[in-house]
């Protein structure tokens, strides 16, 4: 993957956003998630401990404020940055708190069909019965990894399940798109929308699978996984706007560009290594780039968004604030770029 980039450029757009990020005041719950999975992967990359430190610092502030009683599976997504900082202090109250998290999705959560996951974003059931591609990163990539971790293969086949019914919930066989969500009680993807962070979050993590599972591919449900994730790419591809940025809206030319679903696609076609991406890549790189403050602040990023009900609900969701998602998938894909050359899997 001989991408084309200035490697210090990118290393000084990655500090600004770290150091944004964690003047953020961002809770226990999903969008430091996504941030503080972000900075992770900075520290990692760069080997920075300035990253490190500051990570440690706001979740051990975090935890000494008290956390939420009862999880969602929204508030997993905190659990990504919890295995850096195990792996990396080898403290165990960080484990320990994951694994309350894998308690909850394993044994609280509540699940519809197959097993699958319903999506939540609060104790309250939200959205019964639906899977939105969100859960994919919030939970499916974080189970994933702890399996992988404490080689616990029932975990490992609890994620490959999750992907495996997502995809078969919200990929169009004919488009290749991700609806944003799926509604098993009225059979439908209600406002069937495909939606750009949804895309992001499907394409991101079934690009990482094959770099998580040692030996993925004697898993079949890892087929489906790099199946779907291969047929989305070569749908995305075509829909780059020539600011090298994908639509919150992927189909819609009135709908804006938007750069956490940009970062977030991009980012996987930088996993995938696939060499005919490269040029997409590239303008990708440049697309993201053009889009980080000089105070690191992450510029156009849609806010939170539920399953809204017509496209005009999608465009309509205010791009002007900063995001925790932003800043995280911003991280991701950018820290994707730096290693791509580093990068060793077992994907088939």
């Amino acid at each position: 993957m001989k991408l084309k980039y200035d490697r210090e450029r990118i290393l000084q757009a990655v500090d600004k956003i770290v150091k944004k990020t964690m003047q953020m005041d961002m809770t226990w719950d999903w969008p430091c998630g996504v941030a503080y999975y972000g900075v992770a992967a900075a520290y990692e990359r760069t080997g920075r401990e300035e990253y490190l430190t500051l990570l440690k610092d706001r979740v051990d502030e975090l935890i000494s404020l008290g956390l939420p009683q009862v999880w969602t599976v929204n508030t997993c997504a905190m659990g990504h940055c919890l295995i850096t900082l195990y792996q990396t202090t080898g403290e165990e109250r960080y484990w320990d708190l994951v694994m309350s998290k894998m308690k909850y999705l394993r044994t609280q959560a509540l699940r519809f069909g197959d097993r699958v996951l319903q999506h939540t974003v609060s104790p309250k059931n939200d959205f019964p019965e639906q899977a939105w591609a969100d859960t994919l990163f919030m939970a499916a990539y974080l189970m994933l990894r702890v399996g992988v971790i404490s080689r616990d293969e029932e975990l490992v086949n609890d994620a490959l399940n999750q992907w495996y019914w997502h995809i078969n919930y919200l990929q169009d066989p004919e488009k290749g798109f991700y609806y944003h969500g799926y509604n098993n009680i009225s059979g439908d993807h209600m406002s069937g929308i495909y939606w750009g962070r949804a895309n992001a979050w499907a394409a991101y993590t079934m690009s990482r699978v094959g770099w998580t599972l040692p030996e993925c591919y004697l898993y079949p449900q890892y087929m489906d996984v790099s199946g779907s994730l291969s047929e989305q790419l070569s749908a995305l591809k075509t829909v780059q706007t020539e600011n090298g940025l994908w639509r919150t809206v992927l189909d819609d030319e009135e709908a804006y560009e938007e750069i956490s679903a940009s970062a977030g696609i991009a980012a996987a076609m930088v996993c995938n290594h696939n060499p005919l991406h490269i040029r997409y890549i590239n303008k990708a790189i440049e697309g993201v780039l053009a889009n980080v403050g000089s105070d690191g602040k992450v510029l156009n990023v849609s806010g939170g968004t539920a399953v809204m009900k017509d496209v005009e609900g999608y465009r309509g969701i205010s791009k002007r604030w900063i995001q925790g998602w932003g800043q995280g998938l911003a991280l991701a894909f950018l820290c994707a770029v730096l290693g791509c050359d580093e990068q060793s899997g077992d994907e088939a």
